[in-house]
This record gives structure tokens, sequence and C-alpha cells, in this order.
């Protein structure tokens, strides 16, 4: 029968029946979470049960990868219908789709103190015995911010390599830069192979991302550095004598779950002592999150994991990475900035951030126009690419609005339209949050107070004109640091009981080392290059966490990562000097915990902290228990048999964890919590103080710890109860116990639900 003769309906149904034959024929790549106590006698060796597994079910399929630490399974290729036959096999827990996850895209010391304070840090072989493995887009080991000069031989712990590839080769490590490794066979399953005309299938980082946030967090002392001129100074990561591992997970088109575990695997094996992750993905239960469960099995080793909190704030909600194992870092600004005005043809000038260097604009006012008005697209207000008439964009300083499309390359579409400069203007989803950039042409920021008075002149003069004036870098900026508006926000979605982020870092206008393979702004057409470049995001604060944790690991290596962690947490600072709470940049308002956590990181102060919250896989264990995970979920995850007690009752708020969430149903509504400090200081007696606002009461049973010794412990309650429900439904407080010297500080986060 001929098409045309079919109903309608009729090719609705066909079309419906040849896309669902499609897709169940198309292969997509899936873990495969093994029980590995259910291997058959027969096996001697783990990866042959997996392959005869594979093989049951798929004569051609291959794995991808045979992971060993961070889960017991494998990683490969199949249909819907293979996963299907697989899940359903003996010893089989989940065949869970892989994920692609995302990058979370120097004044640093000296703000955090820890110039001033270097001599309390050890900087003996302690200090370089320590490992920070970053999984990123690789390393460019070129980079001063890798020399070597002055190191030991390379830790007898270590157990990595310097793997060669594409412009990569052994001798691109040092005692540095003591391993590099590269991970491609998601990546290349799904999307083909590795365009080695566009980014190097080695350990090479062609992006920037990976040796930035690297350097970050353990670069070596560089004198003289800066961004054309910018920021200038001298460059050090937060752990400058630390050893660097470099793990390439991320590439072109993502970073991809599969390479994520790979890479988690090695790492474990490699002996690294701290791991660095700036990327997340979407929310899910933690026994579907690759990165959850690779950093469990890290955990157990001793390793303590930081990860980015996410680059989707000021939502609330939007955080990635909030596994209690995991230490989950927000980014705040630091006391720096990069000032360019802009000066309007009635006389006014308004502040805006620049980081551009290059011609500078004729010395006269120009004609002024709004990117919305010169352009035949809808969202011409954007300056997408094209989008500019070049006739009435040519010699002017055009107004875009921010959004969608990245901020340098709006500058990009003006220049190329012809235009002099651009004004690059906050919308209310930014506020007035600065974040500046190396534009390819005159051009600032400005937020959207700002924003909107210049649009005022704009609109309403016949003839308007400006201009823009760079004033380079200016140190001592107050407010600082406040919470950067796009830090992800609380409440945690996936366990609300448990408050994250864990602290903020600096992670705005952060200078580090740079990839020498593109430009500072990331674009084709930026034929610039540069040793350092300036950029922002919880990527960068991330791997500050991560250089002050291999600081913590060095001065005391019999630490847990809770108790590193802890020690970040309880002596984090939640105020100014003059007693204002820390401000979040995305409202005017002073922050709350669901934006800082426990606070801003204090280094100095996490050295000595009195005491800690300590924990053990044990009590992870049972926190999985209290989310009433399944037996199978709990093994996927955790990679053993492990049984919740049949009747006995396990709760969320007895995990041990430095801060509180309080979930309560109504007023007058009771939550009971119990915590166990661990003494890591001198003997002493610790009383405990409460504060909250009035929609909480607060009661601590006893008020007072005495520690006789160092590792004494010491247990004690918290009831909550409700007052009235505020406004926002969210109240807050903060319980800190101090021995008159040390102040040991949790926040307290209140929801109603």
């Amino acid at each position: 029968m001929p098409i045309k003769s079919i109903p309608a309906i009729g090719i609705l149904l066909l079309l419906l029946a040849v896309a669902a034959a499609t897709a169940e024929n198309n292969k997509g790549t899936y873990i495969v979470h093994m029980a590995k106590s259910e291997m058959p006698g027969e096996f001697v060796d783990h990866t042959r049960w997996y392959d005869a597994s594979l093989k049951s079910v798929s004569g051609e399929a291959e794995m991808l990868y045979a992971y060993t630490n961070v889960v017991h399974g494998f990683s490969t290729r199949l249909t819907p219908a293979e996963a299907r036959s697989m899940e359903a096999r003996p010893g089989i827990l989940s065949v869970l789709p892989e994920s692609i996850y995302e990058l979370h895209t120097t004044r640093s010391p000296s703000f955090l103190g820890l110039d001033q304070n270097a001599a309390m840090f050890p900087e003996s072989d302690s200090a370089s015995d320590v490992i920070v493995g970053v999984l990123d887009t690789g390393v460019w080991p070129e980079s001063p911010s890798f020399d070597d000069t002055g190191f030991s031989a390379v830790p007898s712990s270590w157990r990595g390599e310097c793997e060669i590839g594409t412009n990569f080769t052994k001798s691109n490590c040092n005692r540095k830069l003591i391993g590099a490794r590269y991970f491609a066979r998601g990546y290349e399953a799904t999307l083909g192979p590795i365009d080695e005309t566009k980014e190097s299938r080695s350990p090479r980082d062609d992006d920037g991302h990976g040796t930035h946030t690297s350097t970050t967090a353990a670069g070596s002392v560089v004198s003289g550095a800066s961004l054309f001129g910018y920021a200038a100074g001298t460059a050090r990561g937060m752990a400058p004598r630390a050893r660097i591992a470099a793990y390439k997970v991320c590439w072109i088109g993502g970073c991809f779950s599969s390479d994520i575990l790979a890479a988690l695997d090695k790492a474990i094996d490699d002996n690294v002592n701290v791991l660095s992750l700036s990327l997340g993905g979407g929310m899910s239960d933690f026994f579907r999150d690759s990165v959850a469960i690779g950093a469990f099995a890290a955990m157990e080793k001793g390793i303590l994991v930081s990860c980015s909190a996410g680059n989707a704030g000021p939502t609330s909600y939007s955080l990635s990475n909030v596994a209690p194992w995991i230490t989950t870092v927000g980014a705040g600004t630091l006391d720096r900035d990069f000032p360019a005005f802009v000066s309007l043809g009635n006389g006014k000038n308004f502040s805006g951030v620049s980081l551009f260097k290059g011609g500078a604009l004729p010395a006269k006012l120009l004609p002024f126009v709004y990117a919305g008005n010169v352009s035949n697209a809808s969202d011409g207000n954007l300056c997408m690419t094209g989008s500019l008439i070049p006739e009435k964009v040519r010699g002017k300083i055009v107004l875009c609005d921010r959004g969608v499309n990245p901020r340098v390359q709006k500058g990009s579409v003006v220049k190329e339209a012809g235009g002099l400069g651009m004004v690059l203007a906050n919308t209310a989803a930014n506020g007035d949050e600065l974040v500046a950039d190396a534009h390819l042409l005159p051009a600032t920021t400005v937020g959207e107070t700002t924003a909107k008075q210049i649009k005022d002149y704009l609109f309403s003069d016949s003839n308007p004109t400006a201009t823009v004036l760079f004033e380079g870098t200016k140190v001592g900026i107050e407010p600082s640091p406040v919470v950067a508006a796009f830090s992800s926000r609380g409440p945690n979605s996936i366990t609300p009981q448990i408050l994250k982020p864990d602290l903020i870092a600096p992670g705005v206008n952060i200078l580090a080392g740079w990839s020498g393979a593109v430009g500072p702004t990331g674009l084709a057409e930026d034929a610039r290059r540069v040793g350092f470049n300036i950029i922002s995001g919880t990527s960068m604060s991330c791997p500050h966490v991560s250089g002050l944790a291999a600081l913590l690991k060095a001065a005391h290596p019999d630490w847990s990562p809770a108790a590193i962690r802890s020690a970040l947490m309880t002596t984090a600072y939640t105020a100014y000097k003059n007693g204002k709470v820390i401000q979040d940049v995305s409202t005017g308002k002073p922050s709350t915990a669901f934006d800082h956590g426990a606070g801003h990181v204090d280094p100095v102060s996490a050295l000595n902290p009195g005491l800690v919250y300590d924990l053990e896989t044990e009590d992870y264990l049972n926190f999985l228990c209290a989310l009433n995970y399944t037996a199978s979920q709990i093994n996927s995850l955790a990679r053993r048999n492990f049984s919740c007690v049949a009747g006995k009752s396990y709760s969320v708020n007895d995990l041990n964890y430095p801060s509180f969430a309080v979930s309560t149903e109504a007023r007058g509504g009771v939550v009971k919590h119990t915590r166990t400090l661990t003494n890591v200081g001198p003997p002493g007696t610790y009383k405990v103080s409460v504060a909250s606002d009035d929609s909480v009461k607060i009661a601590v049973e006893p008020q007072s710890l005495t520690f006789g010794q160092s590792n004494e412990k010491k247990s004690y309650s918290v009831t909550f109860t409700a007052g009235a429900m505020p406004a926002n439904a969210n109240g807050f407080g903060r319980i800190e116990w101090s021995d008159g010297k040390r102040v040991v500080g949790s926040p307290v986060a209140v929801s109603w639900v």
C-alpha cells in the first residue's frame, strides 16, 4: 500500500515504532556493578568473571575498563536489551547508564594568611611527601608552576606513572609533576576517536582548566607572575611543596563517568593523598553517582576528596557533589579587583571590571548604542554570533546584555561587526556580581544596578556617547570575601539532613597557570598566549581547599579525611572583623549557611582546631542504612556485603558531621542530633555557646566537655525545638565549643517541610 494512503495516525505510529526500534538497537555505555562475593569458584580472577558475564549477553561487546578499587565491575557498550539481560544475570547488582559531567568553570595565599604564617606549616620532607591528584583536562608541563627546583626525589610511596601520548613524553614529568595519565575509552566509545588536530590524546592540557586547577592547589612559587600585568606578583599554590599527579578525564565533548571512575581507580592505586575534582553532573542518589562512588573508595583509603559545589547559583537546591564523604566547596571573592570605568556623555562615571590589555580607545567619547537596537535578531541584545549589523555598529561602543553565550564571545562579536568597545551588562540572573575577563577589545562588565542607570541614559539621550577607562589592579577591596552569585546553594536535594556546601574558598578572579595551547579567553580566534590566566568558578575554589587539605595532611599525617574536613569547617569564619555576616553578592544581604556552609576557610586556624568531628567507614555505612538503601544499593556503592540490622533504628541525624541541617514539620517540632568530638589539641575544658534566630530553640547537653588526653572522645546531644516558621521557611543558628583559645564552630540550618 502506498504510504500516502496510510492515515496520519498510522504514519505517526509507524514513525514511533521505527524510532523505538532504532533506540533499542543503539548502543550506549553502561557501568556494570558486580557482587564480587558471588563470583563462582571456577574463576580465579575477577576480570575473567566479568568477561564471561559480558560474553553471555553479547558476543561482540568488550570491556572499556575493568575496575578494581572504586567499583567491583566494569564498563562496556550495550544495547538497552542487552543491558536488561545483563542486569538479570546472577551476581549483577546494577547496570547503570553512563553520565556526562562538566567542568565547573596570586593573591589567594596572602588573603588566606598563608604568607605571614608560612612558618606554621611544615616545609620539611613531610610537606613534599603529600601527593595531590587532580582530575581535569590534563596538564601543561612547561608551566613554571611545575618547576621542581629544590625538590627531593619522588616519594617512595608513589606508584603512578607518566603516560606517553600526543605531544607528551615521560620527560614531561619531574619531581614536582610526578605523574600524568589520560582516560578516553569512554569518551571515544560514545563520540568516536579524539580529533588530534583539536586536542591531544595524552595528558597534555589543550584547554587550560586542568593546569589552572592543579597549580592553584599545589603550584610551585613563581615570581613575576601576572596576566597582561594584572594581579602582578608571586604566584604559588596552596601547598607549593606538595607533588602533583594529573589525570585527564575531560575532553571537548565532556567528562564521561566511565573515564572518571577509571581515573579514580588508578589514583587510588597510585597512592595519592588528596583528590581534587572541579567537575560535576546532575543530582542523583549516591549509588548512581560515579563521583560519589569513587570518592567512597578513596575515603576508605584515607584520601580526602574535594569537589566543586557547582556554578548554578544563586538558585536554591543547585548543588553538585553532596555526598557526606566529599568535601563540597563553594566560591567567594578575594579583596582584589580590576576596575574599568564607563564614562558617559552626561558626565557620570560607573565602575565595572576588566582584564583587557591592548590598544586604547580614542581619547574622546564615542557613539554608544544598545545591541538590541542594532540587530535584526530577536535576541540581538545578547550579541550572539552574527547578530549585529555592521553598518550600525562600526566605530561605536556597544552595550550587550549578559546571558546564553560566553561573555568574552560577545566582545568578539562586537569586534567582528566593527565595534570599538563593549559594555557588558549584568541582568537579574547575575545581579551586581562582577567577574573580570580578558576581552579581545576594550570592554568592561557592570552590575545590574549600574546597568540600569547606564541604560536610562542610553535610551533617553538623543546622541549617547561613552568611553571605557582601565584602572589596573586594586587590592584591599571591602567587603571581602562575599559569596559569589554563581556559587551553587543549598539545601541539599539528595539528603537535606546534611548541610552543603561544606565551606567556601576563593573562586573569583583567580590567577594561576595556563595552557600554552589556547588564549586566555579560550576562543578559537584568540591568538594570545599567556603563562598565567585569571578565571572564576567553584572550579577555582575547590583546588584551594584541596591544597589546604594537603597542608593539613603534611602537618597531621595520621588525620583521617573527615578530621581534615572538620578542621577546615569548624575553624571557618562567617563574619567580617566588624562583626557583620559575610555578604551574599547576589542579594547584597547577609549570606546564610545554605550559601556559605560552615563559612570561609581559614587555614591558619585549621592547623590547630582543638577538636574534630571524625568519621569512619562504618559511620557512612550506617548513614546509608538510615537512607533506607537496599543491600544491593549499598554493595554497588561500598563494594561489600553489608546488611542493615533488622529492627535497629538508624538516623541520618546521628552522622557525626561538623554541621547541622534540621528538618521539622511544624511549630513545636522537636529534632534531636548526637555528635562526638575528638581531642586533637592539649587537655582542656570546652564550654558550649549557642546562637539562633527566633525560629528555633537550641539546647545542648552537656554544656561542657573536659578532655584529659589526645584522641580522647566525648559525646553530646542537641535538641532543636521549632518556633514559628519564618517567611522563607528557613532558620539559622550556630553552636560553638571553646576552651578560651580555640573555637570549634558548627552552623545550624533549619528547614520547615
